[in-house]
């Protein structure tokens, strides 16, 4: 949490107190404070109501997700995995959100991560074999809002590097989601994050980060999962997601140059992720994809 004495998030080499603190300060209704974000930020304060369409389309992205991941065995391809969730978004009359996003436009309607793929792999006829270990990453819209969740699946019997990754990657997510609560600052989930992965001799994706989500796929903040100096105070009522990308070898990510999505690892070790949607609320946080 920032304290008065502390220098100022805008970098003026000032101390709060001396530079922002007088606005800030003053700020008390919950139409001050979404103003003052948005305004300052770029970040969107969720009303009441919001909340409650962001939070039901969490909880059916985590239900998809869920029902996904029982499907993930030796044998299932990817592309199956991803009809599947068509067919669930279908019947729950919700829209995934992948699906047509972005330039190029993403053509599946979820993000399947094997192996040395960090994320962002795109379903396909490949069968998930014995030893692997998968990523399956789900957004989901309902009634205009989204929802975001990500969880690994082990395939049958895997080494102890990718057992590793994947056990890191989860302790990464969960001490990240312990720092949020009003006030605390951005970049203690950075630090939280990489704090428990230098323990296990991992490292730091720095390439891609998580987002503010609800009204929109990617909203503002942008947060960091490697050590930074994003000095923003969170706030009752912002929704993001937590979802650290951790190697079992070198941080950096390599795009495909084909399909301009699918990011890799650049030694070909093992990569996994964890993710889930957040809300903070005033005595702490949410999270919203748990069920």
């Amino acid at each position: 949490m920032i304290s008065r004495n502390d220098l100022c998030w805008c970098k003026s080499g000032k101390k709060w107190k001396k530079c922002h603190y007088p606005e800030e300060a003053v700020l008390s209704s919950f139409e001050e404070k979404a103003a003052f974000y948005k305004r300052r930020y770029n970040i969107i304060l969720k009303t009441p109501e919001q909340i409650e369409g962001i939070r039901r389309s969490c909880k059916l992205s985590a239900q998809i997700l869920d029902t996904l991941c029982k499907a993930a065995k030796e044998g299932v391809t990817t592309l199956e995995l991803d009809t599947l969730a068509r067919k669930l978004h279908k019947e729950a009359n919700a829209i995934p959100a992948p699906l047509g996003y972005g330039d190029p436009p993403y053509p599946k309607a979820i993000c399947t991560s094997i192996n040395e793929v960090i994320c962002h792999g795109i379903p396909d006829n490949r069968a998930l074999q014995n030893g692997d270990i998968v990523n399956i990453d789900n957004t989901t819209i309902l009634d205009g809002y989204y929802g975001d969740c990500s969880k690994m699946v082990h395939i049958g019997e895997i080494s102890e590097e990718k057992q590793r990754v994947s056990d890191t990657a989860k302790k990464c997510l969960y001490a990240a989601i312990d720092v949020v609560k009003p006030g605390a600052l951005f970049c203690k989930i950075g630090d939280a994050i990489s704090e428990v992965a230098e323990a296990a001799n991992c490292s730091v994706v720095y390439q891609f980060v998580s987002h503010g989500v609800g009204l929109y796929f990617h909203e503002e903040p942008q947060i960091y999962h490697h050590r930074n100096k994003m000095s923003i105070p969170m706030e009752e009522g912002m929704i993001f997601t937590i979802e650290p990308m951790i190697n079992a070898g070198l941080k950096e990510a390599v795009i495909d140059e084909e399909d301009d999505w699918t990011a890799r690892t650049i030694d070909g070790r093992a990569s996994a992720q964890w993710e889930h949607t957040v809300l903070v609320t005033k005595d702490g946080c949410e999270i919203l994809t748990m069920i």
